[in-house]
């Protein structure tokens, strides 16, 4: 499988160049203090590793259960045990770093839990319904944005704990709609949407760091992010994600996703005060 990656590598880097000014620019303005040399390292390194995630993406399609379960590992799946005899959902933040769809496969194997991963549709309409499937074979239940609230509360209602798989690190689609803050060295927008499940129905958050172990080989560690979401201030376990993810990229760039136009948004700018006193009210 690896020999197919490596065979990738040279044509996606070396000849194709996909999205290599993306990536440059994305790795430049995260890292200002890394002169040319490491940025072209730790480039190298991320293409290396985008292509292995290739041919996994691939194989995670057709693999068996054991096969799966043998590559991805989760060391503390014990951590949430308590929450699942409590009858009670947890929310599970987590980014493009590392291989997240062998999570997405597995996440129902892998836990007590119902897992659901929240995500987005494929925008090929020919393979979406054809890997749609693939990816919910062994019982995890991937939904989208148009319908999550619907299934989180019918759950909800209906007493069963769930593991709500939530890739954080998107960009959101509306500039006014997002969680801003600073995150490698720049203004970023964040998703909103685990925060929300979490303070509306009082579930207990969870960060899960990806580590890759060696060529092929996953270990998945939970981290709690929010036991009372209702006794923190807005937007505090979103902020608490951000940093737990940022320190993960420092301290192994390569492994997060620089191909994708993370930083597309800008901030918008906050209303104008009226501070002519004729103009207020009494």
């Amino acid at each position: 499988m690896y020999i197919i990656s490596d065979i990738l590598y040279v044509i996606v880097y070396f000849l194709a160049g996909y999205r290599k000014k993306v990536v440059r620019r994305n790795l430049a303005a995260a890292f200002p203090e890394k002169d040319e040399k490491e940025l072209r390292r730790t480039e190298r390194r991320y293409y290396r590793h985008l292509c292995d995630l290739f041919v996994e993406g691939i194989y995670n399609l057709f693999a068996s259960p054991q096969s799966i379960m043998k590559r991805y590992h989760v060391v503390n799946r014990e951590l949430l045990n308590s929450y699942y005899e409590q009858g009670r959902t947890v929310v599970l933040m987590s980014a493009h770093y590392n291989n997240w769809e062998y999570m997405v496969t597995s996440l129902n194997m892998q836990l007590f839990h119902h897992g659901i991963g929240v995500g987005k549709p494929l925008s090929n309409r020919f393979l979406e319904p054809r890997v749609f499937r693939r990816r919910t074979r062994f019982g995890t239940e991937v939904v989208y944005s148009d319908t999550v609230r619907q299934v989180v509360d019918f759950y909800h209602r209906h007493h069963v704990p769930c593991a709500l798989m939530m890739l954080s690190d998107q960009s959101p689609a509306h500039a006014d709609r997002a969680y801003w803050t600073p995150f490698l060295h720049q203004e970023t927008a964040f998703l909103y949407g685990a925060e929300y499940f979490a303070r509306k129905y009082d579930f207990p958050v969870f960060y899960y760091r990806v580590d890759k172990t060696r060529r092929g080989r996953y270990t998945v560690t939970f981290f709690p992010l929010c036991e009372s979401p209702l006794e923190v201030p807005q937007y505090a376990i979103v902020e608490r994600y951000v940093r737990m993810l940022e320190d993960d990229i420092v301290a192994r760039p390569d492994f997060w996703l620089w191909s994708h136009r993370r930083w597309k948004l800008t901030r918008p700018a906050p209303p104008a005060v009226d501070t002519n006193p004729e103009n207020r009210q009494s």
